[in-house]
């Protein structure tokens, strides 16, 4: 079991929201599902992180799973 996530891409994902909708991003980086979670976290000890939209619109999530801002990117993924 790894302690560091599986940077899915060294790119945010584009990824058009609803207001008030919940999506559970994936931080394992093992999901199928980019960048949102399908339980491939199981043996690991990451868990999804829940995040509800307040605006419909574009949002960009992590996909690296270095943001510091988690689940939105942040840019870290310059610097891998």
């Amino acid at each position: 079991m790894s302690d560091k996530p599986v940077v899915a891409q060294k790119a945010p994902y584009a990824v058009e929201v609803e207001a008030g909708k919940t999506y559970y991003w994936c931080s394992c980086g093992r999901s199928k599902n980019q960048p949102f979670c399908d339980g491939s976290h199981a043996e690991t000890s990451f868990t999804p992180q829940a995040w509800t939209a307040q605006n419909t619109g574009t949002q960009w999530f992590c996909g690296c799973k270095a943001s510091k801002a988690a689940p939105m990117c942040d840019g870290s993924h310059k610097n891998l």
